[in-house]
């Protein structure tokens, strides 16, 4: 049921592309959210802290869109609509650190808070929009 991205993407997940999440509130409503992005070649990965309105919303109804805007070329995106597979807190902490590498240049995240728990979202792309 799941949908591949086409391989001439994949350098949108290379480059320090911030993307838009959109999640629903427990009401229904959407919520959108700037985020960092990566891919693992299965799963679209987002990483957030445990209990943000990321973490409720995607707990609460698991269905995500995310889209991403190539910086170079506005008229050259893609857009993932699928849902969560797994959520997990193992490697979250050294996830955010590659994120903060890829974003920061810096090895480790600086915007941690004391006692902050990580938790990474795996998202099963079930369609793909695109163009470019």
């Amino acid at each position: 049921m799941g949908q591949t991205i086409p391989e001439k993407f994949n350098d949108l997940f290379e480059k320090r592309v911030f993307a838009s999440l959109a999640t629903l509130m427990p009401d229904g409503s959407p919520q959108v959210t700037p985020i960092w992005i990566d891919y693992d070649g299965q799963y679209v990965l987002v990483n957030t802290a445990v209990g943000r309105q990321k973490d409720k919303n995607l707990q609460h109804d698991p269905r995500v869109c995310v889209m991403l805007l190539d910086p170079e070329n506005p008229y050259r995106y893609l857009e993932l609509r699928g849902r969560v597979a797994e959520r997990t807190l193992d490697g979250a902490d050294q996830h955010i650190n590659k994120m903060a590498g890829k974003y920061l240049g810096q090895e480790v995240y600086p915007f941690g808070r004391p006692g902050e728990v990580r938790v990474i979202f795996k998202i099963a792309v079930e369609k793909v929009s695109s163009l470019g």
